[in-house]
Order: C-alpha cells, then structure tokens, then sequence
C-alpha cells in the first residue's frame, strides 16, 4: 500500500482532524510500522461511539500498516471514580470492551491490548508524571479536567487533578507515533505535545475522531468556550443515559424503538443525530448504496449513493423523517449482528456492568 492510501486510511471518516498532516506524512515515509493507540476507562457497556466506530477505526490504521494498542484505562477510571471506583467491575468491563471489538472485526492477532496499570507499575512513569505536573500550571491543568467527562467543579477529588498527566505519561511512556481519541481529548493531547518538547522526548501526532451524537439531539453543559466545541462534547453518545445512544449489542426492536423515537426534526441537517450515523457510519465518506425504503404512495424507494446526497434531499424536505429513521435503523441491525449474535448468551456481564454504572 502506498502512502497516500495510508494518509487517506487515517483520515477516514469519522477523523476530524490530524495535528499535523505533515507529522503523518513523515511518520509514513521514515517508519514502516508506526506504533499508535486509543484509550478507553473501562466503565461500563458499549454504544455506538466507544464500540462500533472504535473497531472501525482500529481496523483503518491496522489495514495502513500501524501497530495498534486499544489501551484500558483502569487506574483512570477509578480515579474518575466510574463503576463506583470499583476495581473489580473496572476490570470485568476491560475484558468486555475486547470482545466488543473482536465480535466487530478487529482482529486480535493484529491489536495490543494494554492495562494502564501494566504501566504504572513502572518508576519511570511516575517520574513522567511528576515532570508533566511539575512543567504545568494549575490554571492548565484545570482547563485539562473536561477529558474526564466533568466540569472543574464537578471534581471530587485531588487524585482527579492529575488525570490529565497520567494521561499524557501514558502516551510518552509507550513512546507512541500517533495518538487517536476523540474530539473531546484534544487539550490533553495538546498537553502531551508541549510535555514531549519540554522532555524531550517523541512527540506524538494526534488524529482526533468526530464525537457521535447522543439520540436525544444538541445541548449545551459549559465544556468549553468555543459553543461549537461545547455542544460536540455536551451532546455526545453517553452510556450513561441508555435512551440516548444505542449499545453494540441491543436487540432489533431495541435499535428500532430507540431510533423512532430519536431527535431528527425535518429539514434541519445540523446536529442531527440521525444524519450523523448515515455519514459517520453508514458511508464513512465512501460511495455506496444506501435504500430508504418507503411506499409507493409517499414516492416509492430512493436510492443515495454518497452521503451528500442524503443529506441535500432531507435538507429540501424530499425525504420524511420516518422514513429515513427507519432505513437508518435497518442498517444498523445489519451492521450490528455479529457483536449481537456474540453477546446473545452473555446477558449476565450485560446486566453485572449496567448495574455498576448505576453504582
């Protein structure tokens, strides 16, 4: 494969943006098997955001020919204080989110499962962490604090103030090529990248993916400034309101309830949740078939070959609602099966992990 295949593999949809395009080009043409990771607190079951679109991407960069570590954040998430700061269920949820992705296609011969605290009993990397912390304001350090889900004033704890070094020691520890999360990560890595210098140590690019949108449509929390940025994050898929996304494994009447009954007012394209998993989803930026099946009298079926189009013919009003709910649904059933034939006999890991979010 040559390198503009792998750049474009990368920048696959839902990558939003890459810091810098011209990092990753240099780290294609000096490096044969580039190291990059994404981190996950292990907290609970997986919707479409942390599970599906997760495997989808694992599976670009594996197929552009980069080492990939999907890592397990549980030291984070009991400082976060996620599955009530219990270590056990922290770690049953670890080993759940594996086979969520393995059941979607990620092959596990050609991914790196790695335990945060396979790192952190390392010296060296508490001594990062002094550094990082020792090299940073806390004014900086306090804007960090969004990477954990929570506002500055939702902090319960001193521990949670060092979150944000932990997280860029992590990168540097491993001594990562590329960094990958969502849009909601970026100032931690934008952290990591001015720690590297200061250290002197590799600096990682960042490829930062499109944060899904929870069914129940926009809002704003106060994450951040910019009121674009803050609706993305506000807004995004959460496991913890389970009528607002949908879980890798629901059943299909699940899926269909959960989608008739999402945000998706007619004509409006922009935050739209159900357009969002069309595009970031369903044609990721490909030209394909996509059939919204309706009846005759309503003009019979309509096919999109590119997500452009789907969304002009919403836009003009050309396409109901309902009828795009329902296709959308229909996919996503297609889409899903394999991980839901995976946990079809696993309800009790299902309903252990539920019960801990709630904890």
């Amino acid at each position: 494969m040559d390198i503009e295949e792998k750049i474009k593999l990368v920048n696959r949809v839902p990558t939003e943006e890459v810091i810098t395009q011209e990092e990753l080009r240099n780290i294609f043409e000096t490096n044969d098997s580039p190291l990059a990771y994404q981190g996950f607190e292990p907290s609970g079951l997986a919707h479409l955001g942390t599970g599906l679109v997760t495997a989808l991407k694992t599976i670009d960069m594996i197929n552009a020919g980069i080492k990939f570590i999907l890592f397990l954040a549980d030291w984070h998430a009991w400082i976060n204080e996620k599955m009530g700061g219990n270590m056990e269920l922290i770690r049953k949820s670890g080993e759940y989110l594996k086979e969520v992705w393995i059941s979607l296609g990620v092959d596990k011969r050609k991914v790196k499962f790695i335990w945060a605290s396979d790192l952190c009993s390392d010296l060296s990397y508490w001594e990062k962490v002094i550094r990082i912390t020792k090299s940073t304001t806390i004014a900086r350090m306090t804007r960090c604090l969004t990477i954990m889900g929570r506002k500055e004033g939702e902090m319960q704890n001193v521990a949670q103030y060092i979150y944000p070094a932990m997280q860029a020691s992590d990168i540097l520890q491993m001594d990562l090529d590329i960094a990958c999360a969502g849009m909601d990560q970026r100032k931690a890595h934008m952290l990591v990248r001015e720690m590297s210098e200061k250290l002197k140590l590799k600096k990682p690019t960042c490829v930062h993916y499109h944060l899904l949108m929870g069914l129940t449509g926009p809002k704003a929390s106060g994450f951040d400034k910019d009121s674009k940025i803050d609706i993305s994050i506000s807004s995004k898929m959460s496991k913890s309101s389970p009528k607002a996304n949908i879980f890798v494994h629901d059943s299909e009447e699940e899926i269909k309830e959960k989608i008739k009954d999402a945000y998706c007012p007619a004509k409006i394209t922009e935050n739209n949740p159900i357009l969002e998993i069309a595009e970031y989803i369903i044609f990721r930026g490909e030209e394909k078939e996509f059939t919204v099946h309706r009846p005759e009298k309503f003009g019979g079926d309509v096919t999109f070959w590119c997500y452009t189009e789907l969304e002009d013919a919403f836009r003009k009003g050309e396409l109901h609602p309902l009828d795009l709910k329902n296709s959308v649904a229909e996919t996503l059933i297609d889409i899903l099966e394999p991980c839901r034939k995976h946990f079809k006999n696993k309800k009790e890991i299902i309903e252990v992990l539920l019960k801990g979010v709630s904890r």
